[in-house]
């Protein structure tokens, strides 16, 4: 019996992939609406709530006097490293300097990114200590894999932003590693990118680096780098985070203050608890950066998930998290500043059914909810504790996807499409129509990771999942990487620096 034909098979997919694609934007630029799960009479309470939490509770300031003499001099009072605001203090200080939209700025002028308002910026995702791929398993990450990560994220056109930490390389000493990634940023894409954040001493590091590429004049007066800075949820703040926001801000680069909350754990196990906390975490955060320097940009981050009361793990892609980002969304449009959340995750091993679609709750959470700078967006994985490649590249299709959903309906005449509809008439096929011809190669999402063949052809092609689909995407990605050019003094300059900094100081793995 012969096989049915299908239109849309080889020869369809080989034409979509010779299609002219459509040109590349540098970020998102939301044409549709937000949509918040809370009036506006329930986001005052809680906000009321931080404040009440700030004012009678009060944060732990750890190891740094400076810190809080920065706080009693604004009119709060200490008690030791214990801190405690007046009502509204740290709103009215950031409302009245802090920007709502800002442009963090790419050595590549094309890839400057526009952070807060309508905006939305896709990352990588940050910090895994292991990698994991289809044919080596999950390893350890080494500096390979993060220069990989970062090639992968300049080709992708779906992903903003080169990210920071984008896996921990553990082949290098820890108190030296920084300026291999800061480097590998540099010169393997021309994305803007995250600073180091892991010793205030390295956040200098990492400013210098970035002033021999941008200039020290344009590092002053411009953002060039966005810096990771988590609270010790619950209500604490380290010197070492601290440390690293006051060096950032002095120099008007921007801190994104995160709390980082495992629901049930390290805040209450409720909802509207977590994103009370969490926002009177973040306003002390935001506020110091304003103390430092009035006008710096900041972004309100806010990582959150929920825990598995049986075993204690922490669970992703859970409804009780997608409703805390999306108050917490809303409540930093309410205080008028860029916010930080979502990203792919999930707490699957492996790239599979349950990393995809706990991811996909997750990132299009974000989207709804008007996220402005998406970290962890690709390739999270385990929870946070591996890099996947493969995942890396499902995720960037989706990001795709969602950039697509972003742009809204178009209802232009073309959009509209009544003249088409007019010259096919009843019973007829709109494939040779004029309007067709005139928008097919950009009238839909081209993925290329999903299989959208007959079970003949897919058998016929070798029966690829869509993880092996994607080892090859990644694996073709990186044999066809060209680096970006960079000016062959500044790369001269940074290896000297780096060079001259690294053996100032012994090695060392302690953090």
């Amino acid at each position: 019996m012969a096989r049915r034909a299908r239109s849309g098979g080889r020869a369809g997919r080989a034409a979509a992939r010779g299609a002219e694609a459509p040109p590349r934007d540098p970020y998102i630029k939301r044409n549709i609406p937000t949509y918040s799960v809370l009036n506006d009479t329930d986001l005052a309470q809680l906000e009321h709530n931080a404040d009440t939490l700030l004012e009678e509770v009060g944060l732990e300031i750890q190891e740094d006097p400076e810190s809080i003499d920065y706080f009693v001099k604004a009119g709060a009072k200490a008690d030791g490293d214990r801190v405690r605001f007046p009502r509204g203090m740290c709103r009215e200080i950031i409302q009245a300097t802090a920007p709502k939209e800002f442009t963090q700025f790419a050595r590549n002028p094309a890839n400057n990114v526009q952070i807060g308002g309508n905006n939305t910026v896709l990352v990588p995702a940050y910090g895994p200590p292991f990698v994991y791929s289809k044919e080596g398993g999950r390893r350890y990450a080494n500096i390979e894999d993060f220069r990989n990560f970062v090639k992968l994220a300049y080709m992708s056109p779906n992903l903003h932003h080169s990210g920071g930490t984008v896996c921990e390389p553990v082949d290098l000493p820890v108190n030296k590693r920084h300026f291999d990634m800061n480097y590998s940023h540099i010169k393997y894409s021309d994305k803007a990118f995250m600073g180091s954040v892991t010793q205030p001493e390295r956040a200098i590091d990492t400013i210098d680096m970035a002033k021999i590429v941008f200039g020290d004049d344009f590092v002053e007066e411009n953002c060039v780098l966005v810096n990771l800075i988590n609270a010790n949820s619950p209500m604490t703040w380290d010197r070492v985070m601290l440390g690293a926001l006051k060096n950032y801000a002095r120099s008007g680069q921007c801190a994104m203050p995160s709390p980082f909350v495992v629901s049930g754990a390290m805040s209450p196990v409720t909802a509207a608890g977590v994103a009370a906390q969490s926002l009177a975490e973040g306003l002390a955060g935001m506020a110091l950066t304003q103390l430092v320097r009035p006008g710096a940009p900041v972004i309100y981050g806010n990582f959150v998930t929920s825990m598995s009361m049986q075993t204690g793990a922490p669970t992703f892609g859970t409804p009780e998290a997608s409703l805390i980002i999306n108050m917490s969304a809303a409540l930093a449009r309410r205080l008028g500043v860029p916010f930080r959340s979502a990203g792919g995750f999930n707490a699957s091993k492996i790239p599979d059914a349950q990393a995809g679609y706990e991811a996909a709750n997750s990132l299009q959470t974000g989207l709804m909810a008007g996220v402005n700078f998406m970290l962890h967006t690709a390739g999270w994985l385990e929870g946070g504790l591996a890099m996947g490649y493969e995942k890396f590249i499902m995720d960037a299709d989706q990001a795709g996807m969602m950039a697509k959903f972003a742009k809204g309906v178009d209802m232009s005449a073309n959009g509209q499409a009544m003249d088409a509809i007019a010259e096919v008439g009843p019973g007829q096929h709109f494939l040779g129509c004029e309007h067709t011809q005139k928008n097919f190669k950009t009238a839909f999402y081209q993925s290329n990771v999903s299989d959208n063949s007959s079970f003949e052809q897919w058998v016929e092609d070798g029966s690829l999942s869509a993880e092996d689909r994607a080892e090859k995407v990644y694996k073709t990605m990186l044999n066809e990487y060209v680096a970006p050019e960079l000016d062959p003094d500044i790369d001269a300059r940074l290896l000297k620096y780096m060079e001259e900094r690294k053996a100032s100081f012994p090695d060392s793995n302690i953090s």
